[in-house]
């Protein structure tokens, strides 16, 4: 199992061609959390940087070589909305750029607070 530092995948991120997206991030439960117009769309821990996905966009990432289902310890049942992107993404700023698009295109509206 890899093992990631959350501040350096946030890194990976926090690139000019995902800057117009105005994501932000927040610490969680020793990992970080990245959130888009205040919905979550990824968790970035020591396993690795993970897409918030569903449907058609959830199965064509786990297409690709080395995507795998979220799985924070390796007894856990696998994530059925998060995936683990191949490291190949971390230096492809067009690609992940699609990637976190389709994933926050695809993110629920935001509840109003009561």
């Amino acid at each position: 199992m890899a093992d990631y530092d959350p501040a350096d995948l946030q890194k990976i991120l926090m690139i000019p061609e995902l800057t117009a997206l105005d994501l932000s991030f927040r610490p969680m439960f020793g990992g970080i959390m990245g959130y888009a117009g205040g919905r979550v769309f990824a968790s970035l821990s020591n396993i690795g940087l993970a897409l918030k996905m569903n449907g058609k966009d959830r199965e064509a990432l786990l297409a690709l070589p080395g995507a795998q289902a979220l799985r924070y310890e390796p007894q856990a049942a696998p994530s059925k909305t998060y995936v683990v992107i191949p490291e190949a993404l971390h230096t492809c700023p067009a690609e992940l750029r699609l990637w976190v698009e389709r994933s926050i295109a695809a993110l629920p509206d935001k509840k109003p607070r009561r």
